[in-house]
């Protein structure tokens, strides 16, 4: 009776099928985690990687990175009157 061996296995991949799916549907909170405990040298947050709103160091940041976009810069860009590139262009 081969139609006796095929339906549980039919079931077995139905179910398999069906919790692999889930796996996508993980909740996103799971998720924000989960990706925090993945080390750098595995494709995780690099060292630099500023931290992530709601933390406690995150209004610190966010208050030093707008002085540093308030900051005139300190080195001039070259004139472009006075480049070699403008003068082959006249």
């Amino acid at each position: 009776m081969p139609v006796s061996r095929r339906v549980p296995a039919l079931i077995g991949l139905v179910l398999m099928a069906c919790s692999l799916g889930g796996c996508g549907s993980i909740s996103s909170f799971l998720a924000g985690g989960m990706g925090d405990l993945i080390p750098a040298w595995a494709g995780g947050l690099p060292a630099d990687a500023p931290p992530r709103p709601g933390t406690p160091g995150y209004e610190e940041y966010r208050k030093q990175h707008e002085e540093k976009q308030l900051m005139p810069s300190a080195k001039p860009g070259p004139d472009p009157a006075t480049s070699p590139s403008a003068e082959v262009m006249r």
